[in-house]
């Protein structure tokens, strides 16, 4: 169970809900788990949803190249649902296993520089530089660098707070489900503040 308890499904607000059903039948989510308990904030849930929505397969970038910096970030963060994943039908088991080279002759010229940015954006920020956006820009077009940096930091950050939650693990949630906890306000129909 989740260090953070998610909130059970019937005790979601209805657009919280309408939303977690849509992302799953659209193959975005493959449990609402991770929505459950992001739903305790309406504007966390609310951009959660947003950029799930804006980043599969509506970008610049290729899908399949979206998706291994997805689960590379996964393996990363140490997110195991996230890892088990795929929201790419290109993606084999083979290609998962070599993420722990990301700079293998499997991957495109476009891969490895994606993967590399997210290793030194994840490890090394400092070492982001003038010369590295001139290499950047060699394989990508100004879009595509603007698109693997926003993906690269959300999944590192996204990741690693996923992992913090713990949550498939084995014990009792550290903080249990409360009614009165659940934030209504905010956009998208979760209700207001009165």
């Amino acid at each position: 169970m989740a260090r953070i308890e998610p909130i059970p499904w019937d005790e979601l607000p209805v657009a919280s809900r309408e939303m977690l059903e849509a992302g799953m039948a659209s193959g975005m989510y493959t449990t609402p788990v991770p929505m459950q308990v992001m739903a305790y904030s309406s504007a966390a849930l609310e951009a959660m949803h947003d950029s799930y929505t804006a980043t599969f397969r509506k970008g610049v970038l290729d899908a399949r190249l979206v998706e291994l910096l997805r689960l590379h970030s996964a393996q990363v963060g140490s997110c195991e649902l996230c890892s088990a994943s795929r929201k790419h039908e290109s993606i084999s088991e083979e290609d998962v296993a070599c993420l722990l080279d990301p700079s293998s002759d499997r991957y495109t010229p476009q891969e490895r520089a994606a993967l590399r940015f997210f290793d030194d954006l994840a490890n090394d920020h400092g070492s982001i530089d003038d010369a590295y956006f001139e290499e950047l820009a060699k394989v990508f077009t100004l879009a595509e660098i603007v698109e693997v940096g926003y993906l690269s930091s959300s999944f590192l950050g996204g990741h690693r707070f996923m992992h913090s939650l713990g949550l498939f693990g084995d014990g009792d949630p550290v903080l249990r489900f409360d009614r009165s906890e659940i934030d209504r306000t905010g956009a998208g129909g979760l209700g207001q503040r009165g």
